[in-house]
């Protein structure tokens, strides 16, 4: 504990943030300055990469996810695998950088997850499952492979309090963006779309967060299909721009419990992966819907589900001033172009305008969260995950 120990001397510090989502496109690797923690934390964005997984991985790690192809052994040999990644991709944008292991402070990875079973807060839950998570991507590998003291394993501290383990952004994105005066939104639209809101001059305790539902994870799954594989999403929401969204169908999907639960909330490939996408698919085809058509529907499925929840849980209380967007999700114009039409009132912005990277935001963040943990500090809001108290996240892991 020793390599801690001397960084807390540090006022600023290198930190590496670590991120791998439920699109499983690839590890976003971010390269951090950070003077100072908590409300005094400042950020300067050194270098960012997405690193793709290596040729078969992605379906690797897919199969992991489902109930009836997860195998345990295959479980083990991945979580020491996805960590050796990691690493790697570590040393590829040191390199890149002109950095070396010895620059760097620490490394937070939030790492790959393969299940994600939150507690159901819906009234007519009747589920016996006993709430839990699981990252993999073995901390242990990726700080004896870089040198580097590692924190990991984010989720679980929030959850063993009774929270859904997500989402975990809401801090970083209070430190960074809370504002006297205006109301901000901060919405990441990955595979999931999550979204926080900052009231204006609100204090932490006052920030609201929840995942709204599927992002791009549905689009991405049906372009997939419907090309045989030669497309794995909607390039800028072309092909979403060249359909007709079919409203009756958003109308029946759009009934899916999820949507009505209050926040806080969180949700994943479980409930929104490749079964329902398919399930969505079947539903298209049985209205004899063209391929753009299909992804179209799906497309304005995300928007509906996000603007629906910005109308049902958020605007009676305040109405957001500006929504800035990030993930994957702000390269598609079509999405894009729909929040500016429902959003009237609101600047809709790509969050890359604030001056943090919309790609890079996330892997940002969990530098952040490495040096919150690293201090002591709490990282999880309970308004946000719904714990009963606010938690240190993350585990240590010398090199």
């Amino acid at each position: 504990m020793k390599d801690f120990f001397r960084l807390l001397k540090r006022e600023k510090k290198y930190v590496i943030g670590l991120m791998s989502g439920t699109s499983v496109d690839g590890i976003d690797a971010a390269i951090v300055e950070i003077t100072g923690h908590g409300l005094e934390t400042e950020v300067d964005l050194i270098a960012f990469e997405t690193f793709p997984f290596p040729s078969g991985v992605p379906q690797r790690i897919l199969a992991l996810c489902q109930p009836n192809t997860g195998r345990v052994d295959d479980i083990c040999e991945m979580n020491f695998y996805i960590g050796h990644l990691f690493a790697e991709a570590v040393k590829h944008i040191l390199q890149k950088s002109g950095m070396r292991a010895n620059d760097i402070a620490l490394i937070g990875s939030h790492g790959q997850t393969i299940h994600h079973l939150p507690k159901d807060t819906s009234a007519d839950c009747n589920d016996s499952r006993y709430p839990s998570t699981l990252q993999i991507g073995e901390p242990a590998v990726i700080a004896h492979e870089t040198g580097i003291p590692t924190i990991a394993d984010f989720r679980v501290a929030d959850m063993a309090a009774g929270g859904q383990g997500a989402p975990l952004v809401s801090y970083i994105d209070y430190l960074l963006f809370h504002n006297s005066v205006k109301t901000v939104g901060l919405l990441n639209i990955g595979g999931i779309a999550n979204l926080t809101v900052l009231p204006a001059n609100g204090t932490v305790d006052s920030v609201c967060a929840a995942d709204t539902g599927p992002g791009n994870m549905c689009i991405d799954a049906v372009v997939t299909e419907i090309t045989h594989g030669t497309e794995h999403y909607d390039d800028a929401g072309k092909r979403a721009a060249q359909g007709t969204p079919y409203q009756p169908l958003i109308d029946e999907w759009s009934k899916h419990p999820f949507f009505h639960l209050p926040p806080p909330k969180t949700t994943g490939r479980e409930m929104f992966g490749h079964t329902y996408a398919m399930e969505c698919l079947a539903d298209c085809r049985e209205h004899a819907l063209s391929d753009n058509d299909c992804i179209a529907t799906l497309t304005e499925l995300t928007v509906q589900t996000i603007v629906g929840y910005i109308e049902r849980f958020i605007t009676g209380q305040s109405l957001i001033d500006t929504l800035y967007v990030s993930g994957g999700g702000v390269h598609n114009q079509t999405i894009v172009r729909r929040f500016g039409e429902l959003l009237s009132d609101t600047s809709v912005e790509p969050v890359d305008n604030s001056g943090i990277s919309a790609d890079a935001k996330e892997a940002i963040a969990f530098a952040i969260l490495a040096n919150e943990t690293l201090h002591g500090n709490a990282g999880n809001l309970p308004s946000a995950t719904g714990a009963s108290v606010r938690k240190v996240l993350g585990k240590f892991v010398c090199p």
